[in-house]
């Protein structure tokens, strides 16, 4: 038991140092003599002289490496993913535009055919009206009331009013 905990503990020591030697630092003074130690490398036009060490792998070539040199190296990269990304928003954007167009063409054909119901039933009620039909209208209490000579002009008036907005061409909103 006490060999298993004691090798266990010295695995754990093992990994921790091992970690610990893996950060990569860079070492280096600057031009007052400061030294400054980092993740990140010392600034360009810093002199190899005066870097102390770099992290391992990293040649000597990495501090000369300038901000310029690593932007413009990481601009090609970049830009191609920037233009996956724009391809992909651009199809995106086109896969909407056509799904609103193609939801509006449904709402303007549902819109044609109420309209087209509608105006077949004003054209129906005007040749009633017209015949000389007895026209009935129910009151607020539930009763049936025959219409006079000026209830018989209201509806006529209405009924065209509906002929004339539903059989006609669409109006400009729609």
């Amino acid at each position: 038991m006490q060999k298993t905990a004691l090798l266990f503990a010295a695995c754990s020591l093992a990994l921790a140092a091992a970690s610990a030697n893996a950060q990569p630092l860079w070492k280096w003074r600057d031009a007052s003599g400061q030294l400054h130690v980092s993740d990140t490398a010392p600034p360009a036009g810093t002199p190899a002289k005066d870097i102390i060490s770099t992290p391992a792998g990293s040649g000597s070539a990495a501090p000369a490496l300038t901000m310029a040199t690593a932007s413009s190296a990481a601009a090609p990269a970049a830009s191609a993913n920037d233009t996956a990304l724009d391809k992909k928003k651009k199809a995106a954007d086109k896969e909407k535009a056509d799904k609103e167009k193609a939801d509006h063409a449904a709402v303007d054909a549902k819109n044609a055919a109420i309209r087209k119901d509608n105006c077949t039933r004003a054209q129906g009620n005007l040749a009633g009206i017209q015949n000389g039909m007895r026209l009935a209208r129910v009151n607020d209490k539930g009763e049936r009331e025959i219409l006079d000579d000026a209830g018989r002009a209201e509806e006529l008036k209405r009924t065209q009013d509906s002929i004339a907005s539903n059989c006609g061409p669409a109006p400009a909103g729609q």
